[in-house]
């Protein structure tokens, strides 16, 4: 799915990128604080260290700021998720580092998932079913590795099964940044990594192929 077109009006790339990596960040603090609908553009210019005019060189509304913050997050997310990947024996101990990389991103960038979630319904028509698709690409992510581990007959699963449990992966990892106000009172970051993983891994078991013999995690799980 093509990628939106941000117009703007200055031509060197670099400066480009310098620029909007500023309005992003200062953004992603106003969204957080004050929400979308209730930011203007003068705040982010100013927040950006820029006049209206030159945020008006790089923008073409708020709602390409909104654009460019989640376009932004969702490139850090898979950037540090591929680089996380690495398919080695039998694709679980893979699963299991690219669950803990996810929630490490989760809590690394709190404030940026929250207003992605909470604000992306505000994009336009033409820009939403980018963004959604990109969330499919996070999720796909740990769809290869599943892939991987039922070449290695670790798992038997369907392409929905694949799907669903792929999912199911993300929203476990996402967890940490919606939930972390409540469950940072009872556990550390750690102890929910450790968590989470035993519980994924622990409701995999259920896909592993007929007729080979039982396998506890245990060893791996505390590896």
């Amino acid at each position: 799915m093509a990628q939106k077109n941000v117009e703007t009006q200055v031509k060197d790339e670099e400066l480009i990128r310098k620029r909007r990596s500023q309005l992003v960040q200062a953004a992603v603090k106003l969204f957080t604080e004050k929400g979308f609908h209730r930011t203007t553009t003068r705040e982010i210019a100013k927040a950006s260290g820029f006049s209206i005019g030159t945020l008006y060189e790089y923008i073409r509304s708020k709602e390409d700021a909104l654009y460019l913050v989640c376009d932004d997050i969702y490139t850090q997310f898979s950037d540090r998720l591929r680089d996380s990947i690495v398919l080695k024996e039998d694709g679980l101990s893979s699963l299991k580092e690219a669950i803990e990389a996810c929630i490490d991103m989760m809590n690394d960038m709190q404030d940026e998932v929250l207003v992605m979630y909470q604000e992306a319904k505000s994009l336009s028509k033409d820009a939403l079913p980018y963004v959604l698709n990109k969330e499919n690409e996070m999720a796909s992510f740990f769809g290869d590795i599943l892939d991987y581990c039922v070449e290695c007959k670790v798992f038997q699963l369907s392409e929905k099964e694949k799907t669903l449990i792929s999912h199911q992966i993300l929203v476990q990892c996402q967890m940490w940044a919606f939930r972390r106000w409540s469950l940072h009172r009872e556990m550390t970051l750690e102890e929910f990594k450790t968590i989470q993983v035993k519980t994924i891994f622990n409701g995999l078991q259920a896909f592993r192929p007929t007729g080979t013999p039982e396998r506890s995690n245990t060893a791996f799980l505390s590896s």
